[in-house]
């Protein structure tokens, strides 16, 4: 399974405009985003879902549900990306359908190597700086907790930095090891970004693919 290097991760004041920002990405080249919605009821979760799955659909975008994995199935979502404090990913794994990835949140090396012990497709690692979009935020890693993580895990894993990154930031993410970016708050604010961190993200692979073919 082949796991995008850009997430775009949902945001807006209303759930209505969570759905619109979907679109703008999806329209502006994004290859896969996460709803994620805090404070819906079930029902309500349900049918945004279902509205999200229609238009990433029709972008041929991939669609990951935040946390709640049994919505991520009815709706025949990508996968789930689950918060830290949620369920086992393995008690996800046999719930969802064979083909769905699950990623996990993780701030921590020990929390790296739980994550993948419990097979998950991609580990979302942060936050990188400070961020609005969370609540109790846990230790802000920098470059400095990447690289010190990065060192030590020996994983095929993707990991996925993730908390205010912004295309500033992409060369220097990427030297410490890892493998794309999961952003918010820098898309959101001009989605004509997601074309630059497109192009920064493949910069290094395509550079890559270049002397191999020579």
């Amino acid at each position: 399974m082949i796991i995008p290097k850009l997430h775009y991760i949902s945001q807006g004041n209303s759930p209505k405009e969570h759905l619109e920002n979907i679109q703008k990405a999806c329209s502006s080249g994004a290859e896969l985003v996460q709803l994620r919605l805090k404070n819906v009821s079930d029902k309500k979760y349900l049918k945004l879902a279902e509205e999200a799955r229609e238009i990433t659909s029709h972008f041929q975008t991939r669609l990951i549900i935040n946390d709640n994995y049994k919505i991520a199935k009815t709706v025949k979502a990508d996968g789930v990306h689950l918060e830290a404090s949620e369920v086992c990913p393995t008690v996800v794994r046999d719930y969802l359908f064979s083909w769905q990835m699950i990623g996990g949140t993780a701030n921590t090396l020990q929390d790296c190597e739980t994550l993948i012990s419990k097979d998950v497709d991609y580990i979302g690692l942060g936050p990188f700086r400070f961020t609005a979009t969370k609540e109790h935020l846990p230790t802000i890693l920098g470059l400095s907790g990447y690289s010190a993580i990065m060192d030590v895990l020996d994983t095929k894993t993707p990991i996925i930095g993730v908390g205010g990154i912004t295309t500033d930031d992409v060369k220097d993410i990427l030297a410490t090891g890892i493998s794309g970016l999961a952003v918010s708050g820098a898309i959101t604010r001009d989605f004509n970004s997601i074309k630059l961190f497109n192009q920064l993200l493949n910069a290094s692979s395509t550079e890559e693919k270049r002397h191999t073919f020579e």
